[in-house]
């Protein structure tokens, strides 16, 4: 398993933004990150997306289950509709509008 200090930006976005209080910014994927997006400059979109690319490519074996080890605590992607691979894609296709 990767060291959560390898996504440092995701990791941000995660914890900052998709915590047990997520409805201070949102009550869905896209109004969360439409929120982070305002809150923070198109640099750092970038980097959270090469972070997305990089922790899909570096899990890729068993991406549910080291999502669930390393954002479990603050995200569950299937009460939202969503798997890992898909939560991850859509944040990155938002971030990318």
């Amino acid at each position: 398993m990767k060291s959560e200090s390898l996504y440092p930006n995701l990791n941000f976005l995660i914890h900052g933004y998709f915590n047990e209080d997520f409805d201070l910014w949102g009550n869905n994927v896209q109004e969360i990150v439409s929120c982070f997006k305002k809150e923070s400059d198109k640099t750092l979109h970038k980097l959270v997306m090469d972070e997305i690319d990089r922790f899909k490519c570096d899990c890729s074996a068993n991406l549910d289950e080291h999502f669930e080890e390393m954002y479990g605590f603050y995200v569950d992607p299937e009460a939202w509709g969503y798997t890992a691979a898909s939560f991850l894609d859509e944040v990155k296709r938002l971030l990318s509008e």
